[in-house]
């Protein structure tokens, strides 16, 4: 099977979990590998990576600091080209392209489109000889919680596209994301954010009803619904919930009438 090693950022947090965990691949018996998501500037984290063998190729799966700020860095210690959707992230690639294949440290890396969380969200199914394919799915499906659909590009309607396009690709395979343990069927845990997503948007179209105004993404209005549907939630992740709000509005308000 892929041999998948777990080196997890020393930056945990309310939004992070227990930290980034950047990834290192390779085929069982190659010298060379694949680190998905380097993470934060921290050189102790950059130079484990760096020490895990010759790097092929460095993967980004979205635009995000705690798993970007370190990519430049991790370019100049290994001179492997680091690759994302986002050509502001690349250095010495070239931009990712969804449905691309990569192949490297004798895997097979089919690069989906995965927006939402972010426009440049990406997930890798990663296979290797003979072996059962596993997902990197990065923020778009954590190994627990939810995930905000970020400001200023995320999208709740692409978000649940490419929850589709994720529950296609992991039904009964592993789930690695890039917080939080990996998952045993990422499949099963793509219905449950579907759902969960669902339900949120009924709580948002009863929220408005009671407070008898249309979907829109005015700041009172996001306010509004955030103190009545995110009522529970801790004050450390209230700004992440109203983002999330601001982005059901907006699907609402696009939303066949």
């Amino acid at each position: 099977m892929t041999d998948v090693t777990v080196v997890r950022a020393d930056n945990p947090g309310p939004m992070t979990l227990d930290g980034t965990r950047s990834y290192v691949l390779r085929a069982p018996g190659s010298a060379s590998c694949v680190v998905v998501d380097p993470g934060p500037d921290v050189e102790g984290h950059l130079a484990t990576l760096a020490g895990a063998g010759p790097v092929e190729v460095v993967l980004v799966t979205h635009r995000h600091a705690d798993h970007t700020a370190g990519s430049a860095r991790l370019h100049e210690l290994t001179g492997a080209p680091v690759r994302a959707a986002d050509p502001a992230h690349c250095h010495g690639g070239e931009p990712l392209r969804g449905g691309e294949r990569i192949d490297a440290a004798g895997l097979r890396l089919d690069v989906l489109a995965t927006p939402g969380h972010t426009a440049d969200s990406v997930s890798f199914v990663v296979t290797g000889p003979d072996d059962v394919p596993v997902v990197l799915t990065g923020d778009t499906v954590l190994g627990r919680g939810t995930t905000v659909i970020a400001e200023p590009d995320g999208s709740l309607r692409d978000y649940l596209a490419s929850l589709d396009v994720l529950e296609r690709a992991g039904d009964g395979r592993v789930g690695l994301p890039g917080h939080g343990p990996a998952l045993d069927d990422l499949g099963e845990a793509v219905r449950a954010y579907r759902a969960h997503r669902l339900e949120r948007l009924d709580q948002v179209r009863a929220a408005l009803a009671g407070l008898g105004r249309d979907p829109s993404t005015d700041d009172d209005l996001a306010d509004a619904v955030v103190a009545q549907v995110y009522a529970d939630v801790d004050p450390s992740v209230r700004r992440a919930a109203r983002q999330s709000v601001v982005a059901q509005l907006a699907y609402l308000a696009d939303a066949p009438a």
